[in-house]
């Protein structure tokens, strides 16, 4: 049997795993697979493995291809897997080959590092990373990597890049790519690649953008995906009433420490019953009066799901 196009198989939650370590902080593929099990178990729509919230940042090419192995064995064909990439263009050729020799689908190539690069550069970059392998990818905007209308447009023609995810949150920019890609006779997928994507997720449909990858589907599964619900068919009162108990108040938290986009991820994924362990340096753990902030915020947005929260 055929398998779809990736593009095809992109759709409902995207679920973006911490990487789990042990107590000596190394790497513990165990509860790795069984975070990424649960996550599919729960409703997943694709697993991005290895990405930010996975600390991508702070792996070794072989532990980064171990994870995406597990990833892809865990999710045994039932849902796609994606594998970041990132780095200057020789490394992420490097890591893009890596994920293709573990199994993966695709690609979510991250910015290059450190350096600013110009319209033409990122362009090159993305066309290489795209040319050395076989998996399709989604290029991931943000930061030092912000493409213009005309760069998008380039992109879409461009073998093998499928989709944007925008982590940078300029709608007005994002309007202008899709509408300069649409009118180009072009298909992109667009994702909201934002921290917590749900807080910006009514803005983003309106423009047109309905995938988004969700951080809290790590930890609450049951809050997130009842907010895509909500999302998805129009119930504007739900989606309201879950971002005004939990959505706008973890942000509020997640502002008030650096890292807190993964720390307070991971430390919400303990809390739920599973020990995944400790950020790795350079990020720190959250301060203990944020995890009881963290935990009572959690508690609210559940009280919401039954509309009780006040």
């Amino acid at each position: 049997m055929t398998t779809p196009p990736l593009a095809d198989r992109l759709d409902g939650l995207l679920f973006f795993p911490v990487t789990a370590f042990g107590p000596d902080g190394d790497l513990d593929l165990g509860v790795f697979r069984a975070h990424v099990r649960a996550g599919i178990d729960a409703g997943a729509g694709a697993v991005f493995a290895c990405c930010g919230t996975g600390e991508f940042h702070a792996l070794t090419p072989e532990e980064f291809r171990d994870c995406v192995a597990a990833a892809v064995a865990e999710s045994a064909g039932r849902v796609p897997v994606l594998a970041g990439a990132g780095y200057g263009t020789a490394l992420a050729v490097r890591y893009a080959k890596l994920a293709e020799e573990a199994g993966a689908d695709g690609l979510l190539a991250m910015p290059p590092y450190l350096v600013v690069a110009d319209q033409a550069g990122l362009l090159r970059h993305y066309t290489e990373l795209a040319a050395a392998t076989s998996l399709d990818v989604v290029v991931y905007q943000r930061d030092n990597a912000v493409l213009t209308p005309e760069t998008a447009v380039a992109l879409a023609r461009t073998p093998g890049v499928i989709g944007l995810k925008d982590g940078l949150g300029d709608l007005d920019l994002m309007q202008r790519i899709v509408s300069a890609v649409r009118s180009a006779g072009l298909d992109l997928l667009y994702f909201n690649g934002l921290p917590t994507a749900e807080l910006t997720g009514l803005a983003y449909r309106g423009i047109g953008v309905t995938l988004y990858s969700s951080a809290v589907f790590c930890f609450a599964p049951d809050i997130a995906l009842a907010f895509h619900r909500a999302l998805a068919t129009g119930d504007d009162p739900t989606a309201h009433r879950l971002i005004d108990a939990f959505y706008r108040p973890l942000v509020e938290l997640r502002s008030r420490g650096r890292g807190y986009a993964v720390s307070l991820v991971k430390a919400a994924v303990r809390m739920n019953g599973l020990d995944v362990g400790e950020v790795r340096p350079p990020l720190s753990e959250p301060l203990p009066e944020h995890l009881e902030e963290l935990a009572a915020i959690v508690e609210r947005g559940r009280a919401a799901l039954t509309g009780e929260a006040r």
